[in-house]
Order: structure tokens, then C-alpha cells, then sequence
């Protein structure tokens, strides 16, 4: 080999090397939300105003109808983000739930028992017996600290309690990242929206204080705020006391984005009411999980899962969400609220 025919084989073999360090597999999970509009458990709870859900109350919930719905769920759950990762989620916070056992329930149907979900859930004061809870796929997330943080709200003519949903905060390490989650279900707007608008600021002063004891310990800490809202990204609960914003240049250290905001702009939303859609079902992320170094997880992208099967397809309602329960009775349908989403990624090593 001469000396020129050496240097052009060093250097072809020194550009194959740079070329394939440059190549990088990723890791990557979805963390999910879903409302599962009223899923309750038919026997009677003394304790909760659960009476019209159960076989003989007044939407007639039999064990047939309850089992469907339970399979329905677990059939959604599995395929959310599955396009991308070839897996159900491995975080998925859940709303209207009635208790632990409905958990259960689900998370052992055979459409995603094999996933062997770990349950984090704990009854919280709402007056209709609905609380939110954490799934999690054990192999995956490792939970450390759970808290429930209870939401003080007051009617403003009677001075009387309003009691509603605790917010949920699970900390955990996901594959040795600590990431902290909050799960929420914010008050709803029955009675109007602008009449109940202060439950909501409520919620979200309590919601920013959770986040701000956890950057004071860590101001680079990694946070997910997951709920049912019932407010919109612009709405004041989110775009001033969260201060979440829209683009992620304008997001600080110690500070929110919310892609949810871009998908709401194009009218898009989790559910819909007298033809106007609403995107009150987000995932809110912190600074640092919009870096751009993907040595450990960092967000990449979200959505709105909408398949063929939890769409309306005729009547007044079509391509709205194909609900469980209309009109006094079972539908066979799904949930009121489409799920939403987003991708975790990191460099595997």
C-alpha cells in the first residue's frame, strides 16, 4: 500500500467512525392523560352520592355496562402512543374515577394487564365520590414520594365548604430520572363559567404553589402538570397565575410550557360542548424538560388521541367524543373527553 492509498484509507475510516458516533438510538415513552367520565364501580357506597350509578339508581349502571366500559378504557389506554413507542403508556394520570377498585378492575383487563400497572390513587372529599389517580408501569417508573394536596374552596353566598378533588403529586424516577407529576381535575364550570371561575384560580394558585416547593428544592427540577382543567390554555388559571406558556423561548428557569396552547389555536380540543370544542384536558411541562441536551428525558411532542372508535359517527353529536352515557342510558361508548399525551425521549447510551 502506498503512502497516498494510507492516508486516503485513514481517512475514509476516521469519516466511518465520526458518522456512526454521530448516530444516536433513543428511548422513548408516552405520558398520558384520560378522563374516564364517571367510571364507577355498580355497588352502592354509603358514604359517596354514588346512588344513580349502581343497578337500581336512576341510570340503571348494571355490572354488564360497567364491564364494558372497564374493557373499553383498557383497550384505549394500550394503544395511546403506541404508533411510536410499540407501547401503552408508561405514566397516565386518570380523572373520574370512583375509587381503587375501578383501578383495578382495569388495570387487570387482559388489553393491558401484561404491563403490570402500578396503582398510586388515594379518595379525595369531591362530593360525587370522583377522585384522580397515577398508573404506572412498574418495570419502568419507580415511585419515591406521594402527596395529596387537599383544594380549600368556600361559596361565596353561603360561606359554606365546596368540596372537590385533591391534587395528586407522585415523584418518581423513570428509568433514574427524577420527575415529579401533578395529577388534577380541576372544579367544573357548572353554573357558568365565569361564576365558578374563582374555583379554578384557586386551583391553580394551590397548583403553583406545589410547583414552586418543588423548584425551591431544585430549580431545575422536572415537573408534569396533567388534568382535566376545565379551563382552556388561554384561560387565567393557566396563562397568568400557571404562567405557562405558549413558545418555549419564552419559558425561564423556573418556568412552564404548555404545548397545549399551538393545538388549541388551531381549533382543535378534548371535548366539545353546543359545537364549540375545548382543550381542557393539558400537559404542562417545566423548563428543564424542553432542554435540548437528550442525555437524560426531555420532552418531545404532544397531541390528542382520536381513533376511528371514540368518534361520534352520526346524530347531533357526530365527531364529537363518543360517550359512555347519553340521554339516560349506556351508549357502549367510551368517554366524554379524548385522551391527550406526550413523548419522553432520551439518548440511550
Amino acid at each position: 500500500m502506498t503512502s497516498s492509498t494510507l492516508v486516503i484509507y485513514l481517512f475514509l475510516l476516521f469519516s466511518i467512525c465520526i458518522k456512526a458516533q454521530s448516530k444516536h438510538e433513543y428511548e422513548i415513552h408516552t405520558v398520558a392523560f384520560y378522563n374516564l367520565e364517571n367510571l364507577f364501580h355498580p355497588e352502592n357506597d354509603p358514604l359517596t352520592f354514588d346512588d344513580d350509578r349502581t343497578p337500581n339508581g336512576k341510570d340503571h349502571w348494571t355490572y354488564e355496562h360497567y364491564n364494558h366500559k372497564i374493557k373499553n378504557m383498557a383497550r384505549v389506554i394500550s394503544k395511546i402512543g403506541a404508533e411510536k413507542t410499540k407501547n401503552a403508556p408508561v405514566l397516565i394520570g386518570v380523572a373520574e374515577i370512583e375509587n381503587r377498585k375501578v383501578l383495578e378492575d382495569l388495570t387487570q383487563d387482559s388489553a393491558i394487564q401484561h404491563q403490570n400497572y402500578g396503582i398510586i390513587h388515594k379518595d379525595s372529599p369531591d362530593r360525587r365520590g370522583i377522585d384522580v389517580a397515577l398508573l404506572y408501569q412498574k418495570r419502568f417508573f419507580k415511585p419515591k414520594n406521594t402527596q395529596t394536596h387537599e383544594l380549600l374552596l368556600y361559596n361565596h353566598q353561603t360561606g359554606k365548604r365546596v368540596y372537590t378533588r385533591d391534587q395528586l403529586v407522585v415523584s418518581g424516577y423513570l428509568d433514574g430520572d427524577l420527575i415529579h407529576l401533578i395529577i388534577n381535575h380541576w372544579p367544573s364550570r357548572r353554573g357558568g363559567e365565569k361564576r365558578s371561575e374563582y374555583k379554578r384560580k384557586k386551583a391553580a394558585i394551590l397548583n403553583k404553589k406545589i410547583v414552586d416547593s418543588l423548584w425551591t428544592e431544585n430549580p431545575y427540577a422536572k415537573i408534569i402538570i396533567m388534568g382535566d382543567l376545565n379551563d382552556n390554555p388561554k384561560n387565567k388559571s393557566v396563562s397568568r397565575i400557571l404562567n405557562a406558556k405558549k413558545h418555549q423561548k419564552d419559558v425561564d428557569i423556573k418556568g412552564l410550557y404548555n404545548p397545549m396552547n399551538l393545538i388549541a389555536e388551531k381549533g382543535i380540543g378534548s371535548l366539545a360542548w353546543e359545537d364549540k370544542w375545548s382543550l381542557f384536558d393539558q400537559i404542562i411541562v417545566s423548563k428543564e424538560l424542553i432542554q435540548k441536551e437528550y442525555d437524560t428525558y426531555r420532552y418531545y411532542k404532544s397531541g390528542i388521541f382520536t381513533s376511528d372508535q371514540l368518534i361520534t359517527k352520526k346524530g347531533r353529536f357526530k365527531g364529537y367524543p363518543f360517550r359512555s352515557f347519553a340521554n339516560g342510558s349506556y351508549t357502549g361508548g367510551y368517554s366524554d373527553h379524548f385522551p391527550v399525551y406526550m413523548y419522553l425521549v432520551k439518548k440511550i447510551k
